[in-house]
């Protein structure tokens, strides 16, 4: 047991803890969703939310029927990227996504709580059954490609995401600072654990560049992340800089008019 790594599916030990893998959750029988990406990180605060929507964005400005599902119950902040407000609506037959101005189709807790601002103080069984019903109660119409906000760090939903649905890649989402590299290794780490490939890795904030000189500068420090991917045998690692324009984006719910095509070579990597 001191060796154990959860993935009882490889185990040839016999203890009183041992699993049988877990089967995936099933759609709604109305929904259609070929290929789901989760975009994590080992810690909060890296900018999961924003490379989650620029991946939307990115994906559906190239022709593909994109979702977002926001697993990130206690800080959900997909809609307001989005500019999305209005309540989820529903049927016997399930629950609605609701629409981005562009397309996308968007399921977050954001948009069935009563008032936008109310905190979610849940425990984690009742966080990793909520995006459970986000996946199998939802109406997922015809989508290309889902890519699912995770919470920070490796707990409950995460873990309840890999088992229960069937993810075809992580995007993992880093920061330039020393303690990245401890970072993405838990990622990568967690998702060999759970045979799920991890596609890409993406350093956001990586730098700032003047936009009178036009020169960079590395305000967290020089960025390692070619050296981190190669090291995991990550061959997809991009960089997004410091720009004031995610933030505003992200803040007026405006981030499908952003003009940034950074991680297109992600979008392009998925879809390969």
């Amino acid at each position: 047991m001191s060796n154990c790594n959860s993935d009882c599916g490889s185990c040839s030990q016999s203890c009183a803890s041992r699993r049988e893998p877990m089967a995936k959750d099933p759609l709604n029988e109305l929904s259609s969703v070929k290929k789901v990406i989760a975009v994590m990180s080992g810690k909060g605060g890296v900018g999961k939310s924003l490379v989650t929507s620029m991946l939307a964005v990115l994906s559906q400005r190239e022709g593909h029927k994109t979702a977002v599902m926001d697993s990130d119950i206690t800080g959900p902040s997909i809609p307001q990227a989005f500019g999305v407000h209005e309540k989820l609506t529903g049927n016997e037959l399930g629950f609605f996504p609701a629409q981005s101005a562009k397309g996308t189709d968007i399921v977050s807790l954001n948009l069935l709580l009563p008032n936008e601002t109310d905190p979610v103080i849940w425990r984690g069984s009742l966080l990793s059954g909520t995006v459970k019903q986000f996946w199998s109660e939802a109406i997922w119409k015809d989508e290309d490609i889902m890519f699912i906000d995770m919470p920070p760090g490796t707990g409950d939903v995460p873990l309840t995401v890999f088992q229960s649905l069937p993810i075809d890649g992580i995007v993992i989402v880093t920061s330039p600072q020393e303690l990245v590299s401890m970072i993405v290794e838990k990622s990568v780490k967690m998702a060999n654990m759970m045979h799920i490939p991890v596609l890409a890795v993406v350093e956001n904030m990586s730098y700032f560049e003047c936009p009178d000189c036009g020169k960079r500068h590395y305000i967290y420090g020089e960025s390692r992340l070619e050296e981190i991917a190669a090291a995991h045998n990550i061959d997809c690692a991009v960089r997004i800089p410091i720009d004031r324009k995610f933030a505003a984006a992200c803040d007026s719910g405006l981030i499908e008019l952003v003009n940034d095509d950074s991680l297109l070579p992600v979008v392009h990597k998925i879809f390969a």
